[in-house]
């Protein structure tokens, strides 16, 4: 008996609970028919629209027909509507909405431009309709109770921003910067770190592409890890450095709006290079007006930059400078950048957006390179005798390199009559580059007879144009009354390149030895389909399959001049093709309305170094094949307070060919198969402007296996050098206001915390785990900000890149030791840097009466 009392209370007081019902975030209007006969009056369409627990139109049913082109003009723009959805109380609910969608005639008097749409689309947004011509109201009416149905009518047109599409897998990440840009940042590269299982190291200065480490995988400087920036492809195919150089230190911090890093192979539209995984920058600069900004730190740090967004124009349009100069943190270690970046966004009619994009960098950067650390710990370098002169101390003063990179991007976006969209992007990069290092000192150079020893210093030049074309298209299409994303696109690119790589002499820097010289030039085409279906409510499944052709053509400029058949000439031509075919899957399922479990597998890619290859070779590639299976958790958001995302997954990974760091070459060399075994977890959470934390932990274990082993057992054979296994992150940030002498002053904490754990060496050594903490303090009054932040806050001396083999520092007479010892760049000790920001708004103040 107290049971059904209980029960009956409990019904009772959540009869009491307030029905919010859906509203809308993203309504644009239908479309005139472009097949409908002239209107002498108003055509009504009624829909009932089934509205899920996630806010996305699940079904859609004509209730009142006004004919079948209305229809289908009507049920196309209302599966692309997104609502925040129905709730009583904190639980969302799936209701019925019935809309009725009214085209109307031309108003008497109107007449259509030449070259225009005789058929315009509906109200701008903002004026509250959603009738196709002319005005008109929609309501929404959720399928509760009778008191519940009594709620206020409202419009569609209301849009808010458009939230992030689905994740490919767990390890697909959607991540906007937003507060966490408080967290200190060397530069635009740091905001990896965002992501799960990522570090960076940087051996070579100010200006050198970062090392990274994702999911187990040493990915260089990009060979593993396809980079984008607003659509445009960052890696840069045969670089002398390393096949698939990405250099990101040229993208301007205060204009990266968000990050997508997808870890591993699962979304259709990845393309080469995505190994390990793909990492996409988007734009955007969300305050308006000018803001300045300088800085000044240790060892003469310099910072200036200007970011200006037109206070009438949304955020994707804006200009942004950036100026960066300082002395290094120990000898040989200068630094000197200039970057601009712009982009302006037009509407071209009411469906159609241009946006256009331009960069343009020039750098120039020294490098100490690696020192012997048993040279270090004897007091052996040629600095002062003391301890952190010797740890930053360095051998060969000639090492560094300078850049220049300039990039041009034209995307046009159009939403099409039935509901679907179409993007096409073009566009062109121009690159130059150059870099010094040395490695090894005297180890490698076999001068002849007579002569002494010359040095191993390498330089390493590229220079190349690439340009291509992007594109994908989404038709809109429905099934059964659900919609089904149907998404295609493709990928033309050609890039025509000069690699090379040289031996200089230790005194005076000139190259006696060309070890490459290739013109390059490879054609890739690619095209990708990718599909989301949902047969059950609780159950989605997304895929595709993506193919790839590469065309390879080399001119190798670097061959003998004899041979043993007699004289030749020292160039030589090579062509190669390439194809392979990427399937991808990913099943979803809703454990509850905020908890989902998503499976995922797939195959990827890495194409071929063009100056490895044959003459009429079928050009080899790496494949990757890669599965992974965790749960999604979220919590909050979409209009609320306060927002909690929590991710958990176990993936797998397997390599056909893996390359790892060779120190005689200065650049990776191919070492066979390999497989990794991992798992990661994240959480962010954020209240308001207020609060916004994340932290992650990340493990894995990279293997190369023994020869025939089975690929099942992807936790057995020979763990790979210099991946750590262990990897932790913390990024924070709290604001807050304060009245002082009666003047309010907003303020700002940040913290940056990395862990990382032992990395292995060859020959079964193991460097020091490394903890690092980063601290920033900002306070505003008005429109002016002060900042400090200080890095390495503890001032650590920790190796930021570790390596163990043999090598000769000590100078060309010395005796030779085929003795393996670890080698280490040195990281950054503490620095200070104090900030002066300038916000100037240009906004127009209403008129006094």
């Amino acid at each position: 008996m107290w049971i059904s009392c209980l029960v009956l209370c409990l019904l009772g007081a959540a009869a009491d609970v307030p029905v919010t019902p859906p509203v809308p975030l993203e309504a644009p209007p239908p479309v005139m028919p472009a097949d409908s006969p002239p209107l002498a009056a108003p055509a009504t369409v009624l829909l009932r629209l089934t509205i899920d627990e996630q806010g996305e139109v699940s079904r859609v049913e004509v209730r009142e027909s006004a004919g079948v082109s209305f229809d289908r003009a009507a049920m196309a723009a209302a599966v692309r509507w997104r609502f925040q959805p129905a709730r009583r109380g904190e639980v969302s609910l799936e209701v019925q909405a019935d809309v009725p969608v009214t085209f109307a005639p031309p108003a008497p008097g109107d007449t259509v431009p030449p070259g225009e749409d005789p058929h315009p689309s509906p109200l701008p947004e903002g004026e509250g309709a959603s009738t196709a011509g002319n005005t008109g109201a929609d309501t929404l009416t959720p399928a509760l109770s009778q008191r519940e149905r009594e709620v206020p009518s409202f419009a569609t047109t209301v849009r808010g921003r458009t939230s992030a599409p689905p994740p490919a897998a767990v390890g697909d990440f959607h991540i906007p910067v937003g507060q966490l840009a408080d967290v200190p940042r060397n530069s635009a590269s740091d905001l990896m770190l965002l992501a799960p299982g990522v570090m960076l190291a940087n051996h070579g200065g100010e200006g050198h592409a970062d090392t990274i480490f994702i999911r187990g995988f040493d990915a260089g400087e990009g060979k593993d890890v396809e980079f984008r920036l607003n659509g445009v492809p960052l890696n840069e195919v045969s670089h002398a450095h390393g096949h698939g150089y990405a250099d990101t230190y040229f993208i301007i911090p205060e204009l990266v709006d968000s990050l997508r890093v997808t870890e591993g192979p699962y979304d259709p539209s990845q393309g080469d290079f995505g190994v390990a995984g793909t990492v996409e920058y988007q734009l955007g600069l969300r305050r308006r007006g000018l803001t300045a900004s300088a800085s000044y730190g240790s060892f003469a740090s310099r910072r200036l930059s200007l970011v200006w967004g037109p206070p009438e124009s949304n955020e994707a349009t804006f200009v942004g400078l950036l100026l960066r100069q300082g002395h290094g943190f120990g000898p040989n270690r200068a630094y000197a950048n200039a970057g601009a970046m712009a982009q302006v966004e037009f509407r071209v009619g009411e469906e159609t957006r241009l946006r256009l994009f331009g960069a343009s960098y020039a750098a120039r950067f020294s490098s100490a390179g690696v020192v012997r650390e048993t040279d270090v710990v004897d007091g052996r370098m040629p600095c002062a005798a003391d301890p952190d002169s010797q740890f930053f101390c360095l051998y060969d003063p000639n090492q560094g390199g300078a850049g220049q990179r300039h990039l041009l991007s034209a995307e046009l976006q159009s939403r099409l009559r039935r509901g679907g969209r179409f993007v096409q992007q073009g566009f062109v990069v121009l690159r130059q580059m150059r870099i010094r290092d040395d490695f090894t000192g005297f180890l490698n150079d076999q001068p002849p007879v007579g002569e002494s020893q010359r040095g191993d210093n390498t330089e390493q030049y590229y220079r190349g144009t690439t340009m291509g074309l992007r594109g994908r298209y989404t038709p809109g299409l429905s099934w059964l009354g659900q919609p089904q994303p149907l998404e295609l696109g493709y990928v033309a690119r050609f890039d025509d390149v000069l690699t090379r790589a040289r031996r200089l002499r230790d005194h005076g820097g000139a190259p006696y030895r060309t070890l490459f010289d290739n013109q390059v030039r490879t054609t890739n085409l690619g095209a990708y389909a990718s599909l989301r279906l949902a047969p059950l409510s609780w159950l989605t499944l997304r895929g595709g399959l993506r193919l790839d052709t590469f065309l390879f053509g080399v001119e190798d400029q670097n061959r003998p001049s004899s041979d043993r058949q007699g004289e030749r000439i020292p160039e030589e031509s090579v062509e190669a093709y390439g194809f392979f075919a990427s399937p991808r899957a990913t099943a979803e399922v809703r454990l509850s309305p905020h908890l989902t479990w998503l499976t995922s597998a797939g195959l990827g890619a890495r194409s071929s170094d063009a100056a490895a290859l044959s003459d009429a070779e079928l050009a080899p590639y790496a494949r990757v094949t890669a599965a992974e299976t965790g749960l999604g958790w979220k919590l909050g958001g979409e209009g609320r307070p306060y927002s909690l995302e929590a991710r958990g997954a176990v993936f797998a990974t397997r390599v056909s060919q893996d390359l790892v760091f060779d120190e005689t070459a200065g650049r990776n060399q191919p070492v066979g198969p390999s497989q990794r075994l991992g798992a990661f977890a994240t959480t962010r959470f954020t209240l308001e402007e207020r609060l916004d934390v994340q932290a992650s932990v990340a493990w894995a274990r990279a293997t190369l296996p023994l020869p025939g082993a089975s690929p099942w057992k992807p936790w057995e054979g020979t763990v790979m050098p210099y991946i750590p296994q262990l990897l932790g992150r913390l990024d924070a940030s709290v604001r807050g206001d304060v009245s002082i002498a009666g003047l309010p002053v907003g303020w700002n904490l940040a913290l940056g915390h990395s862990a990382i754990g032992p990395k292995p060496l060859p020959l079964d050594r193991y460097s020091e785990p490394i903890f690092l903490f980063d601290v920033a303090a900002r306070a505003r009054w008005n429109w002016m900000e002060l900042g400090v932040s200080v890095s390495n806050l503890l001032d650590a001396r920790w190796h930021e890149a570790e390596f163990n083999y043999v090598s000769n520092f000590r100078g060309p007479d010395a005796p030779a030791s085929l003795m393996a010892t670890r080698h280490f760049a040195a990281g950054a000790p503490r620095t200070f840097q104090g900030t002066l920001t300038v916000y100037l708004d240009f906004q127009q103040e209403e008129p006094q009466p």
